[in-house]
């Protein structure tokens, strides 16, 4: 099979640059059907749905059932062996753990200076739309770490849409893990036009306020089409990770690793980034095997990131590796050097750093608690990983008492002044004059 191999110091600037490209950054291939997919959904509401779900999902549902009814939940309880219901009780319950640490304080408040408060209040945003996503697989873990911060946030209204499969059915264990979640709207609508559904409703689902969740580059291209009538929410498409070893890694453990991201679909990105070219070589080595041992979907999946979107990239130093990886800003990164806490300090773009040989990224996405919903397509440079705090919002608020006007008066109506506002100056003027004359009062 081919692996791409690249010494990065013999790299022109624009092989560097095809390098650092993801699936993500080719969303214009696809947002002509995306488009199409959204205005339709936007003009013509449920009947579109309808037709979307039936013509990409091949489930027949009327607008009436697009939503998950109790029974369905209850008939998900009974498909569910009770192996799987136990790993997805312990997974929900690490991420409460996790994410209660990140429960900030309902507000403060502060005297800046004689008779001027001021301060902020935290509260949840009104609805919060949940992407899960199913197409190459199902996800009760997307579900579990979307679900987690919403509640604890205090989301008054969480709906989660997930495509359905070609019965109309809903993936039973992620029903499962919604209602352990304390999440019970959800419905069978994916895709572009679930995106759609939730930036513009329809006669049967109402609009969100925020839409989180990861999805392919259609999803990824449809959250882009409707910023502005949504808060699209963190960018989150095709899995992306890299595997940063120096020559003490366990060449095994890093050839494991390389894979996991691989598989989930054609359009992932995986690379190994090494100092060490011996490393690198064991690491080929035993790809192949490892590769061949896989069902032949997933297979097939490994073959086209490595040969397309990932590889191996062999660096002159572990410093030269770091700031590759922080150029690269992944969503997954995994650490296997000799000093991995070290390493970690220098690390400052990453979804999430994953450090030490015991810290597979198998592990966080479904088991440690840490949040696997995060920033692709280079977005760790700026966006973080999904958290409470994205289901919160901050409100700041101000009290002047008569006083406090004398000092922070002269200061508005100066600038009001310069900027050239002068409705700005006379509210200012007005309320200096009443302060003074209620000052003048009381003498």
């Amino acid at each position: 099979m081919k692996i791409n191999r690249y010494v990065l110091a013999d790299l022109t600037a624009g092989q560097r640059a095809a390098i650092m490209r993801r699936a993500q950054a080719n969303l214009q291939e696809v947002e002509p059907v995306a488009a199409e997919i959204v205005a339709a959904v936007r003009d013509r509401g449920d009947t579109a749905v309808a037709e979307y779900t039936a013509k990409l999902d091949g489930a027949d549902l009327r607008p009436g059932e697009f939503r998950v009814t109790p029974s369905e939940f209850d008939a998900a309880e009974q498909l569910v062996e009770p192996a799987l219901r136990k790993a997805i009780e312990q997974a929900v319950s690490n991420v409460k753990r996790h994410h209660k640490h990140q429960l900030p304080a309902p507000g403060w408040m502060a005297e800046l200076s004689p008779g001027v408060i001021s301060g902020e209040r935290v509260t949840p945003i009104a609805s919060a739309g949940l992407y899960v996503p199913r197409g190459k697989g199902s996800f009760p873990s997307v579900l579990m770490m979307l679900g987690v911060p919403a509640v604890l946030a205090g989301v008054p209204r969480i709906a989660v849409f997930t495509p359905p499969g070609p019965s109309g059915e809903v993936d039973a264990a992620s029903l499962v893990a919604a209602r352990l979640c304390g999440v019970d709207e959800i419905y069978k609508v994916g895709g572009a036009q679930a995106i759609a559904v939730m930036a513009y409703g329809t006669e049967t689902i109402a609009r969100v306020d925020k839409i989180v969740g990861p999805g392919n580059r259609y999803v990824a291209a449809a959250r882009r089409l409707v910023y502005g009538s949504v808060d699209p929410g963190t960018p989150a498409g095709p899995s992306e990770s890299i595997i940063l070893c120096d020559g003490t890694a366990d060449p095994e453990l890093a050839a494991y690793e390389l894979l996991v991201e691989a598989e989930h679909g054609p359009d992932s990105a995986a690379l190994l980034v090494t100092n060490s070219a011996s490393l690198a070589d064991a690491v080929t080595k035993l790809v192949p095997d490892l590769v061949a041992a896989l069902p032949e979907q997933r297979k097939r999946f490994v073959e086209a990131v490595l040969s397309g979107f990932g590889g191996v990239v062999i660096t002159g130093s572990l410093d030269e590796s770091v700031q590759f990886a922080n150029d690269y800003a992944p969503e997954h990164l995994r650490v296997l050097v000799q000093q991995p806490f070290e390493v970690l300090h220098h690390i400052v773009n990453a979804g999430e750093i994953l450090l030490g040989e015991g810290a597979s990224i198998a592990f966080g996405n479904f088991a440690i608690g840490v949040n696997a919903i995060l920033p692709t397509g280079a977005f760790a440079r700026s966006y973080s990983c999904v958290g409470v705090e994205d289901f919160l919002k901050r409100s700041s608020f101000a009290y002047v008492s008569k006083a406090g006007v004398q000092g922070v008066g002269p200061v508005a109506l100066e600038l009001a002044q310069y900027e050239g506002f002068p409705s700005h100056a006379n509210a200012a003027r007005y309320v200096m004059s009443v302060a003074r004359q209620h000052a003048a009062d009381e003498d």
